[in-house]
């Protein structure tokens, strides 16, 4: 069946009676317009309102993207931060709502960050900008943001995250460990609760789950890049004694 009909379904079963999960007319456009398959291996269920598993994540299912959002409360030319980019799916609805290069989003595995660039690109959104980085650090060479959604639970957000907001922004999180609502907080602290939510932790450097090997901290990677130089150097400097040593 033609994706652009699926996603048209998909859409309108979110906005019915029986699921009542879309109002937001903004949001539901931009769903209508981003074509899910791209970012779901299965194209077949692509457009079903089901979560999915990928890289040892989960894919949100439609219905809770469309929460996030319109609980984020998007408006035109705002910026916007993604902490745990996963597929990508997520900042393709924002860049619909924003524009591609107000959208930048993170995610702490590598083998994610490279999925959703790809994923991305292959929809048509490639100028949304996705970079390997600690969610708890969010991204302050690109701050402040108007917005930013931490899509991963924790009983209180990071503290730089909340000072990367601009004045006037808002961050929309799970708050919580094994009971979680969902929750947005305005920069001046003010907050605000929504209806219960599932979501797994927020991860740090090491803590990756299911990952074969620990992932690097930014610091392990200079060093690492340090010790391989010197000892390219080392090796190139014997090479250099033993030649002289035969020339003699």
């Amino acid at each position: 069946m033609d994706p652009a009909v699926l996603r048209e379904d998909m859409v309108d079963g979110l906005e019915s009676a029986a699921k009542d999960v879309l109002q937001d007319e903004a949001v539901a456009v931009a769903m209508r317009d981003v074509p899910r398959h791209e970012f779901v291996d299965d194209e077949r269920t692509a457009y079903a309102d089901r979560e999915h598993e990928t890289l040892g994540t989960r894919v949100l299912a439609p219905s809770t993207v469309a929460r996030l959002l319109q609980v984020l409360s998007i408006e035109d030319d705002e910026t916007v931060l993604i902490v745990g980019a996963g597929v990508g799916y997520t900042a393709a609805v924002a860049a619909e709502l924003v524009g591609e290069t107000n959208v930048h989003a993170v995610d702490i595995a590598r083998p994610l960050v490279i999925e959703a660039r790809q994923n991305l690109a292959s929809a048509g959104y490639d100028g949304v900008l996705v970079d390997r980085r600690d969610g708890a650090d969010g991204f302050p060479e690109y701050a402040p943001f108007d917005r930013i959604l931490l899509e991963a639970a924790a009983v209180d957000p990071p503290r730089a995250l909340l000072e990367q907001l601009t004045d006037g922004g808002r961050l929309v999180f799970p708050r919580g460990a094994n009971r979680q609502r969902l929750e947005a907080i305005s920069a001046d602290g003010g907050r605000e609760q929504f209806e219960a939510v599932s979501f797994d932790p927020l991860l740090v450097d090491g803590e990756q789950s299911g990952a074969v090997e620990r992932d690097r901290t930014a610091r392990e990677d200079r060093e690492r890049a340090r010790r391989r130089a010197e000892s390219r150097r080392g090796w190139e400097q014997d090479w250099i004694e033993w030649e002289d040593v035969q020339s003699h």
